[in-house]
């Protein structure tokens, strides 16, 4: 696989590398990476958020990996992904994260998204 460290350091020829020194190899394989601002936002640009299809199968497969030990995965319906720690053999759930509670103040804050701000000058 490709990244912009190999790619650097690659094309620089062998024969140049051993002609300088420690420090000048340093700077020049440096000078020919990109930027960490431009691979930010090309970063951005190509991830997208998965949906909340994109989620389903794949927990759909740790939950039954992970069942026999007693851990459950749940995508509720904002995307938020909710793990439980399952007593085997009662079924009753040990620990949840996050919290019952603050589901239901993540959900309260939903609400109320547009009215926290007041826009009157």
């Amino acid at each position: 696989m490709s990244s912009p460290l190999t790619d650097a350091t690659n094309a620089l020829s062998s024969s140049a590398l051993h002609d300088l020194t420690p420090r000048q190899r340093k700077e020049n394989i440096l000078a020919s990476l990109p930027s960490a601002g431009s691979m930010l936002a090309q970063a951005e640009s190509h991830a997208m958020s998965p949906s909340q299809a994109d989620l389903v199968e794949p927990i759909q497969r740790i939950n039954e990996v992970l069942r026999q030990y007693g851990v459950e995965f749940e995508l509720n319906d904002t995307t938020r992904v909710i793990t439980r720690i399952v007593d085997r053999e009662s079924g009753d759930v040990l620990r949840q994260i996050p919290a019952e509670e603050v589901l239901a103040i993540a959900e309260r804050l939903d609400e109320f998204k547009g009215s926290l701000i007041n826009l009157q000058a």
